[in-house]
């Protein structure tokens, strides 16, 4: 069934393991993300597009499970990496981009901004604070909610634009 998650557990050596923690974490991704992003990186422009937005909605939605098990931790990071994704999802739509660093991300906002309007800058920022809540723990339940509701219009506006019409950009 399309968009249905499917939980798939891959054994690694620990060697094989600390290497893909580290290099997620270099790319400022989680192990999820990073992943996805190495398949996705050989899919054409539209369905990379797709996946990355799919994607995007299966962190929110996974996010919001977490935040309702008390997982404040866990839920801000999956905020992140949906916006981080829609950010991307909309790179590869508009231009054909892949966005491979954080830089990277961060500067494609301004795109964003640019197409979206102005409040992207804020759904961007409370994404960032949940990346720093992550590793830093220092938000609350309330913080992880409103930045949820924020990433959720951007994951939602991005979702929107790539169902709208096909990229035009092809390699």
């Amino acid at each position: 069934m399309e968009g249905e998650i499917v939980v798939l557990t891959v054994r690694l050596p620990r060697r094989l393991a600390e290497r893909v923690e580290r290099e997620a974490r270099n790319a400022g991704l989680g192990v999820e993300e990073y992943l996805v992003d190495l398949v996705l990186q050989h899919m054409d422009l539209d369905e990379r597009a797709q996946a990355y937005i799919e994607k995007a909605q299966a962190l929110m939605d996974h996010a919001r499970e977490e935040l309702a098990k008390g997982n404040v931790r866990q839920a801000a990071e999956k905020a992140w990496g949906a916006a981080a994704l829609a950010v991307k999802a909309y790179a590869a739509w508009k231009e054909g981009r892949r966005l491979s660093s954080h830089g990277e991300i961060w500067e494609y906002t301004l795109v964003l901004r640019r197409d979206l309007g102005e409040w992207v800058g804020d759904s961007w920022a409370q994404a960032s604070a949940m990346h720093t809540c992550f590793y830093e723990g220092w938000c609350k339940r309330e913080h992880v909610e409103q930045a949820l509701n924020r990433v959720e219009r951007l994951v939602g506006e991005v979702r929107a634009r790539i169902k709208m019409k096909p990229s035009s950009k092809h390699r």
